[in-house]
């Protein structure tokens, strides 16, 4: 894994003009600023109107795989810089093999370069794995995303220039200046910490959407043109095949993406909780490491074992389980655990490795638990996205929140909006733009009219949960294992899989009143029958009272302290609400996030009009 960063210029030649040293700095900068995302290597590159910046996570072909790398190839060149890691890279040398080419790397970075020289932007399309990149060639930029949108990558554009990074910070590095509109507000607000897609929440930000790639030149009147293409998107088609048939394909599919994505030239671990997707795919991949025992690490809250409340979402813990699964594979486990003062250091961090407000201490909590695997390993496979495609969920399920006319993990405005002034929010018109973000979010789902009004509504959910509740966990996960120099890969995330679970029918994910039944018959071979059925609970969090204490606290001194904090916070029911959070007990965003993560949410707020001068 790696960061990326760069500019397309106009104003200036960077080989021929004065201001060479200039952007050159600049383009040191950017790259300094993501040097987290990559901190084994790192270069520039400046050719005619474009910088390139690379920051490297070293995990395959250590010595060869320096970037910014450039090929040539047919009187064609061009030069790259890149974000992930491709999967099929053995089935596209071998697509090559036939063309003159002497690979001298091992590097997955010049297979892409190749098959761009070769084939041109059709072949992005072919790309199994999770990526982000840039190529330079002839004056042309392009710039591409992984079908699904593991990898980030966004972008600030104008008629004279076109910068582009990773991570907002990279473009902010450049020397734009962060700002937010009435949009930016909406997102946080009314939308976080999800985004719209494409949305990249500060003003003038986007962000390039998954399975397109931008096309960056010069148009007619030697201005910045941008033709973006989408090279891969979910279509919607009638299921044909026998549940049988189904499990049959599913389970191949499941095997080949988590052994491909075992591809390392370092030693890899897995995320192990004791669920059913986690644990799939640590037993996959113990039994294909040839008798080499495998690490796995899961995640506690100190003194969890006191403090622990089962409820309608959670209902047990995890170690019980993550100890039967660690005898069961004879795994090399660690048990992780965090306190409240671990998550509540990371809650700023946390807002610094996104750059914008997140998943409060559901994100700082994940933040510190990669930085601990980072010690000890640099590439760890988990079990994330399999609820969204399989059907995990509660919404799925639950038909007053199946019913919900919008984003059913996230239905109670008022709860998101309680602490906030009236005029502030009254002049956001939160509630047209939610609705609008929701609505043209199902209208891109394609409907097939074989489908009776169940299924039509069991698909948009689903699609709905791909586009975008996923896509936040996605968002978490990247953010927080690069933020800590950790490459985390996520199998059930393959575009393949998509394809194929998101048109089966519901009958056959929940398969006599089976939740995820599809995925529970594929784990038959791989699971004891005690993970096979748990119930379904999501990421853990800390249940200690001193929590809430604790952020209470430093939420009222943020408060005190941030002017710009208090011309949007109605002081009153801050204080109200700080005095008896727990009366807030509905979650206002998932499954996890009630009146404590509210509270973190808020100082996360506060601390990024502080940290970005908004």
């Amino acid at each position: 894994m790696c960061g990326i960063a760069g500019f397309y210029q106009l104003k200036h030649d960077v080989f021929k003009d004065y201001s060479f040293n200039l952007l050159r700095n600049k383009l040191k900068n950017m790259r300094n600023s993501i040097k987290h995302r990559g901190p084994n290597d790192d270069e520039i590159y400046m050719e005619g109107f474009c910088g390139l910046a690379h920051t490297r996570l070293s995990i395959r072909d250590i010595k060869g795989g320096h970037q910014p790398m450039t090929r040539r190839y047919n009187g064609k060149r061009a030069t790259i810089a890149y974000n992930g890691e491709l999967y099929n890279t053995n089935e596209l040398k071998y697509r090559l093999s036939s063309y003159d080419i002497d690979l001298r790397t091992t590097s997955d970075t010049e297979i892409i370069l190749y098959c761009y020289l070769v084939f041109g932007t059709k072949i992005f399309k072919d790309f199994n794995g999770i990526f982000a990149f840039a190529i330079y060639d002839n004056n042309k930029l392009i710039l591409a995303r992984d079908h699904v949108g593991v990898k980030p990558l966004f972008y600030y554009s104008d008629e004279k220039q076109f910068v582009f990074s990773s991570e907002p910070k990279g473009i902010f590095a450049y020397g734009i200046k962060p700002e937010l509109n009435r949009d930016s507000w909406c997102e946080i607000i009314g939308l976080g910490p999800a985004h719209t897609l494409g949305n990249g929440v500060f003003k003038n930000i986007k962000e390039v959407l998954p399975g397109h790639f931008i096309a960056v030149t010069l148009n007619e009147n030697r201005n910045v043109s941008c033709q973006d293409t989408c090279f891969w998107r979910l279509h919607s088609r009638m299921h044909r095949e026998d549940y049988a048939s189904t499990v049959c394909y599913t389970n191949y599919l499941i095997e080949d993406s988590i052994k491909k994505q075992m591809v390392s030239d370092i030693p890899i671990c897995t995320f192990l909780s004791g669920g059913l997707d986690s644990s799939l795919v640590s037993s996959i991949v113990s039994s294909h490491l040839n008798g080499k025992k495998l690490t796995t690490y899961s995640f506690d809250f100190a003194d969890n074992d006191i403090h622990f409340k089962a409820n309608s979402f959670q209902s047990t813990r995890d170690r019980p389980f993550v100890d039967i699964m660690t005898k069961y594979i004879g795994s090399n486990h660690k048990y992780l655990e965090c306190n409240n003062q671990n998550q509540i250091d990371c809650l700023f961090e946390a807002v610094d490795a996104r750059d914008m407000p997140c998943m409060a201490d559901v994100e700082s909590s994940m933040l510190y638990f990669c930085r601990l695997v980072s010690r000890e390993c640099k590439v760890t496979l988990t079990g994330e996205c399999a609820d969204e495609i399989f059907g995990g969920y509660p919404w799925f399920h639950r038909k007053e929140m199946l019913n919900q006319n919008t984003f059913p993990w996230s239905y109670d405005l008022n709860a998101r909006t309680y602490l906030f002034q009236k005029d502030f929010i009254n002049e956001l018109h939160l509630e047209d733009y939610v609705n609008d973000a929701y609505q043209n979010s199902v209208n891109e789902c394609e409907y097939l009219p074989e489908e009776n009004e169940t299924e039509t509504l069991r698909r948009k959910v689903t699609w709905l949960n791909m586009k975008w509740f996923m896509m936040t966990l996605l968002t978490r996960m990247d953010r927080c294992s690069m933020y800590s120099g950790l490459e985390a890969r996520v199998p059930f995330a393959d575009y393949r899989i998509l394809e194929y679970v998101f048109n089966v029918p519901w009958e056959f994910k929940c398969y006599n009143n089976q939740t995820k039944s599809i995925l529970v018959e594929c784990g038959k071979k791989y699971l004891p029958m005690e993970i096979l059925y748990r119930k379904k609970t999501p990421y853990p969090k800390t249940y200690d009272p001193k929590y809430e204490q604790i952020l209470g606290k430093m939420v009222w001194e943020e408060y005190g302290s941030n002017q710009k904090l208090q011309t949007i916070i109605d002081k009153e029911k801050l204080s109200s609400f700080i005095s008896s959070p727990k009366d807030y007990g509905k979650p206002w965003y998932g499954q996890l996030m009630a009146g404590p993560q509210m509270l973190a949410y808020i100082l996360q707020i506060g601390y990024w009009m502080r940290k970005y001068q908004l």
